[in-house]
């Protein structure tokens, strides 16, 4: 049976330009390169990038989620590194503030942070 996820990898036209999207923009730490595959830890999950073609964005695309303790300041931060966000900042009916962005071949993403209490009120009442 499934035990977790044990990484999430993604299809990207320039391997280094988006690891170093991954490592330098996200600030994700880097577990090993090589010249088919990089590989990040994201709070123990590891995010991966393959050379290939992307989907690209796309309205109902998958994504990633990343928890961040405040998304705003994330956000400007992530803005003035030149990541490329498609919604800002907003609240959800669910207590969560989230803001979608892609990395540089269209894969989506998105920064979430939550109000545990508004989530339990709305999602476990």
């Amino acid at each position: 049976m499934i035990l977790r996820i044990w990484d999430v990898t993604f299809t990207v036209t320039d391997l280094a330009r988006a690891a170093d999207f991954f490592e330098n923009v996200l600030e994700l730490p880097l577990k090993y390169k090589y010249p088919t595959y990089v590989g990040f830890d994201c709070g123990g999950v590891e995010i991966g990038l393959v050379p290939g073609t992307p989907v690209r964005e796309q309205e109902c695309a998958p994504l990633v989620n990343f928890l961040v303790r405040e998304v705003d300041k994330t956000w400007q931060c992530f803005a003035e590194r030149g990541v490329k966000f498609l919604k800002e900042p907003h609240d959800t009916p669910w207590g969560g503030r989230v803001a979608l962005f892609s990395d540089p071949d269209g894969n989506i993403l998105q920064l979430v942070g939550i109000d545990w209490t508004e989530y339990f009120k709305a999602c476990a009442p």
